[in-house]
C-alpha cells in the first residue's frame, strides 16, 4: 500500500471519536466487544464494526481464545503512524520524550 494512502486510511480510522476511545479502552488490557461495548455505552456490534476498522489499519490487535475474541491496541503501529503523520506534514517534530501512554478514558 502507498504510503499515502496508508496515511489516508489512518486518519479515517481515527476521525471517529469512539474508535479513539476503544483503543484507549484497550491500550493496557485486552477486552472483548461486549465489555468495551459496557464500557462505552455502545452496542456491541458497533464495537464490533469500530474493531474490524482499527484491525484493519493495525492499530489494534486480537486474540482468539476458543470462541471469545480479545482486542489490545498496538503499540508499534500507534508509533508507526506518529512517524507517518511526521512524514506527510514537513516539519511537524516528534514531541521530546514521545510517550506513547494515553490518557485515561
Amino acid at each position: 500500500m502507498e504510503e499515502s494512502e496508508a496515511l489516508d486510511e489512518l486518519l479515517r480510522a481515527l476521525a471517529s471519536r469512539h474508535r479513539r476511545q476503544i483503543l484507549l479502552g484497550i491500550w493496557e488490557t485486552e477486552r472483548g466487544a461486549g465489555e468495551l461495548a459496557g464500557l462505552l455505552g455502545l452496542a456491541p456490534a458497533t464495537v464490533s464494526e469500530h474493531l474490524k476498522v482499527l484491525r484493519k489499519t493495525g492499530l489494534a490487535t486480537m486474540r482468539a481464545e476458543g470462541t471469545f475474541r480479545f482486542y489490545r491496541t498496538c503499540p508499534e503501529q500507534v508509533r508507526h503512524s506518529v512517524v507517518l503523520m511526521a512524514r506527510a506534514f514537513p516539519g511537524m517534530e516528534q514531541p521530546a520524550g514521545f510517550d506513547t501512554s494515553p490518557p485515561e478514558i
